[in-house]
């Protein structure tokens, strides 16, 4: 069988998107970020897709847990690491699915978590979590040790050194 140079391009990107992928995501958790749907078994933790970012008063997380509800999530933060689990319950174990003939399972179900480590330290105290429409977010105050300073330069009347004037 002949293959196209345009083939084997392909799988050179496809070989390097992978690389790349698993590179951030690691190794079994992009196989498993990848592999997860259809699978159904509940037996798995797959990781949670996430949106991190900080500005000078506040770290802000946003995580994607679509069919959780807020009460099958937990929120765990210690130091500066904050942790997200939750489970999704497969739809074959529901009442209504009893006795029925599958011919397409591709939601996901199972347990998700997720770990963040801040460069900096969060006041856990002051954290807050809201949930809508499958979107969780949590705002985390920076401790006030963490938070930039502004700090004011006093001048003096004399003249700056080097400016050229002669007294």
């Amino acid at each position: 069988m002949l293959r196209s140079p345009l083939f084997n391009d392909f799988l050179t990107l496809r070989n390097s998107i992978d690389q790349l992928a698993e590179g951030v995501f690691g190794g079994d958790n992009y196989r498993t970020l990848w592999s997860r749907a259809g699978t159904g078994n509940g037996n798995s933790v797959y990781p949670m897709p996430l949106d991190v970012y900080a500005t000078d008063d506040q770290a802000v997380i946003v995580a994607a847990v679509p069919g959780m509800h807020p009460d099958d999530l937990d929120l765990t933060i210690q130091q500066n690491t904050v942790t997200l689990s939750g489970s999704v319950r497969s739809v074959t174990d529901s009442e209504e699915a009893k006795g029925a003939t599958w011919y397409i399972h591709e939601l996901a179900s199972g347990t998700w978590r997720r770990s963040v480590t801040l460069p900096f330290q969060v006041d856990a105290d002051q954290a807050e979590a809201t949930f809508e429409h499958g979107i969780l977010r949590v705002v985390l105050p920076k401790a006030e040790n963490a938070r930039p300073k502004k700090i004011a330069i006093s001048g003096s009347q004399h003249e700056a050194i080097g400016t050229g004037a002669s007294s």
